[in-house]
């Protein structure tokens, strides 16, 4: 569906882009011959290509809105989950183990580092 909403939106596109293109400008240097247009009946083509462009432009919006509604998750997530894993295992194999260390009791971490680092004296064990 997401595939179909794309290729809608690419053919509005070059519609939009042949319309604007047919248009006469009506401002510049060729502005004063756009006089000879609306005697000749070419009035209703005007109004005609002005309502096309905005249709067109109206329904690329809609459509963008729709297939980015109708866009495939379970791809997104499946990479997603793919870069995740591959991370993963790029910390675990990056991280180093030492196996002589020794975990501190969690009330030696607790106690401030003065008295850790005080040396023992013979007062102290009385």
């Amino acid at each position: 569906m997401y595939i179909f909403f794309i290729v809608l939106i690419v053919i509005a596109s070059l519609l939009l882009i042949i319309t604007v293109l047919v248009q006469n400008p009506k401002s510049g240097m060729a502005a004063n011959f756009g006089a000879s247009n609306q005697v000749m009946g070419v009035r209703q083509t005007t109004d005609f290509l002005e309502k096309a462009t905005w249709g067109l432009s109206l329904s690329i919006l809609i459509l963008s809105l729709l297939a980015t509604m109708a866009m495939p998750t379970e791809k997104v997530s499946a990479s997603r989950s793919g870069v995740e894993k591959a991370l993963m295992e790029e910390m675990e194999a990056s991280e180093t183990v030492i196996p002589n260390q020794i975990a501190l009791p969690a009330a030696e971490e607790s106690a401030p580092a003065a008295e850790k680092s005080a040396p023992a004296t013979g007062e102290e064990s009385k």
